[in-house]
């Protein structure tokens, strides 16, 4: 089995993503932002900009709705 190659972002398309988490963080329950929650939160922001996706308010909406419940 071969892992598709993610694409490469420029630096600052990465600091754009960077601000999206942090975005994101902010409309999550206090008691969710942990490093794992904020982790998996960044994974869905890449890998949703990954497929294309580079709306800055939905990349904000998919991360909130994967960090509303916390990292298991």
């Amino acid at each position: 089995m071969t892992i598709p190659e993610m694409p490469k972002f420029d630096p600052e398309y990465v600091a754009t993503l960077r601000e999206v988490l942090a975005i994101a963080v902010e409309q999550i329950a206090e008691e969710h932002r942990t490093p794992a929650t904020k982790a998996m939160m960044a994974q869905v922001i890449v890998q949703t900009a990954a497929r294309g996706v580079t709306d800055a308010h939905a990349l904000v909406g998919h991360a909130v709705r994967a960090g509303e419940i916390g990292a298991p």
